[in-house]
């Protein structure tokens, strides 16, 4: 087993390699530009280190793995689009870069390439990574779609908003482990019990992502800090702080939210204020260690040596810890 810096070392080499020097140029030049902006590649990590969890080695995983980051960037570059993002790891998002045709035209072609990368495995498998890709790619845009929803609702309620970020982030983490667990070919036992695990902690991670949105450093975050309370979305610090402020706290919120005569950097301040006074912010670190300790309990029932298990729970804790 190698350590994360290795996986994602090795990693960063198969994907410069991958690099599109096709034309036309406007079509794949801003696909090498997203995947190439960096961040922490979490995805395709544990799709290499649950292949070899499982006993192959993480070279026969590369393909699946660059698959996953090719569907995750394309999902970023539809998702900035929606959200009017200028922003994307510090860098200009892809539809500002270029424009809003070469945007759309770009994620598109991502998607394709995604499904390509797995024809470079035998039969069977191929078979299973395509059915498990296009489930988890229908079930995230199923997730973008009910966030989309929630913008005009004010009724959305703590186990919808679960549900969505499973979908829109959770299912993609568990498949991402689950890939590489077909890939080594684990017992289907095996390969849902780590699907479950990376499921538990996509939920974790995207409940610390909306914490830090809030409370991040932009230096080290790299997407605008507050860009949530901006857009007015309904994050589970948002819909806490609406289950437990005062009634007050709640007028407060729906007020500075939809006061526009505020600056931006004065609401984000006021909202952020609520959010602690409320408690929502000390709830939503809970709720991360809570689904982090939920995917750390799955673990037992993984057919895998205890120093394996200790291997992904140390990755998990990593994740609950995490300020970028």
């Amino acid at each position: 087993m190698q350590n994360i810096e290795a996986y994602q070392k090795s990693f960063i080499t198969y994907l410069e390699d991958f690099a599109l020097a096709k034309e036309p140029e406007n079509l794949y030049e801003p696909i090498n530009y997203i995947l190439k902006l960096g961040g922490k590649r979490l995805r395709p990590v544990l799709t290499l280190m649950t292949s070899e969890i499982f006993g192959t080695a993480a070279d026969n995983a590369m393909n699946a793995a660059l698959s996953i980051e090719v569907f995750h960037n394309f999902s970023l570059i539809h998702d900035d689009i929606m959200d009017d993002a200028p922003l994307r790891r510090g860098k200009p998002t892809v539809h500002e870069k270029w424009d809003l045709n070469t945007g759309i035209l770009s994620g598109d072609a991502m998607l394709i390439l995604a499904y390509q990368l797995f024809e470079n495995y035998e039969p069977q498998i191929f078979q299973a990574l395509a059915k498990l890709f296009s489930k988890t790619a229908l079930e995230v845009c199923e997730g973008q779609q009910y966030d989309i929803d929630f913008e005009t609702r004010s009724d959305v309620t703590i186990s919808e908003y679960l549900k969505m970020i499973e979908y829109k982030t959770a299912v993609l983490v568990g498949a991402a482990m689950k890939m590489g667990a077909i890939v080594a070919e684990a017992s289907t036992e095996d390969q849902e019990t780590i699907y479950d695990f990376g499921r538990y902690l996509g939920i974790a991670f995207q409940l610390q992502d909306d914490y830090l949105d809030a409370f991040g450093d932009p230096e080290t975050f790299g997407k605008q800090v507050g860009g949530d309370i901006i857009e007015h979305k309904k994050t589970y610090l948002y819909l806490k702080t609406m289950e437990l402020g005062t009634e007050y706290q709640r007028k407060n919120l729906l007020n500075t939210i939809s006061d526009d005569m505020l600056s931006a950097d004065k609401k984000v301040e006021e909202v952020k204020q609520l959010f602690i006074d409320s408690g929502a912010a000390k709830a939503t670190q809970s709720a991360v260690k809570a689904y982090t300790d939920k995917a750390f309990s799955v673990l037992n029932g993984l057919n895998i040596t205890y120093k394996k298990k200790k291997i992904l729970q140390r990755f998990g804790e990593q994740l609950m810890n995490r300020r970028v």
